[in-house]
């Protein structure tokens, strides 16, 4: 293990925990068709994953999101960017994060969708850091708890980069990362791995 980053969820365990999620979400919504909502852009990676585990006719949408003159997330204040580009209202809407920490922006998305009458709304998280929550929040479905870290991978960004490394690493000492980002550079897909045929 590094000191400054590590393997905290590798992508074998990623693949298992979100076939299960797939199922369990199959199951809760037979005979109807979901509409999976992934907030951009780091959500996008999980909900590809996601929703071909699911064996329902789902139907996929997006949003994205920016902060009130650079507030930080704590406050909550988002303005919506992109909306979605169809009408929720008498649907199951599941929106799809890629991680809940204070859960101040997701519960204004929340009730954003719920003023549009959608017949349900729930929350698949891959990672709750729940340790930063700061409102209630209900999360049907969650991957992982996360610990209080920086976390990379994924989907996850640093500074809009390595969203494609296959796991979620923790970063322990975020200022030697911003000094050297390149030390994610080992974590990267290897392009001289060629899959097994068979």
């Amino acid at each position: 293990m590094s000191d400054v980053v590590s393997v905290l969820f590798g992508r074998e365990d990623i693949r298992r925990r979100i076939e299960e999620l797939g199922r369990t979400i199959t199951g809760d919504y037979e005979e109807r068709a979901p509409v999976l909502i992934s907030v951009l852009k780091g959500g996008s990676v999980f909900l590809a994953d996601l929703i071909r585990e699911i064996a329902l006719p789902v139907a996929v949408d997006y949003m994205s999101i920016s902060r009130y003159g650079g507030a930080p997330e704590s406050r909550g204040r988002v303005r919506i960017v992109k909306d979605l580009d169809q009408d929720v209202g008498g649907r199951d809407v599941i929106v799809v994060e890629d991680i809940v920490d204070t859960g101040l922006t997701l519960s204004y998305l929340i009730s954003v969708l719920e003023s549009r009458e959608p017949a349900s709304v729930e929350v698949c998280a891959l990672l709750d850091k729940s340790v930063r929550r700061i409102v209630p929040l209900e999360l049907r479905y969650r991957g992982f708890e996360c610990p209080d870290l920086f976390v990379v991978g994924y989907g996850l960004d640093y500074e809009e980069r390595f969203r494609n490394v296959p796991d979620i690493l923790a970063v322990h000492d975020l200022e030697a990362l911003r000094e050297d980002p390149d030390r994610l550079l080992p974590y990267l897909p290897r392009a001289d791995r060629v899959p097994s045929e068979g």
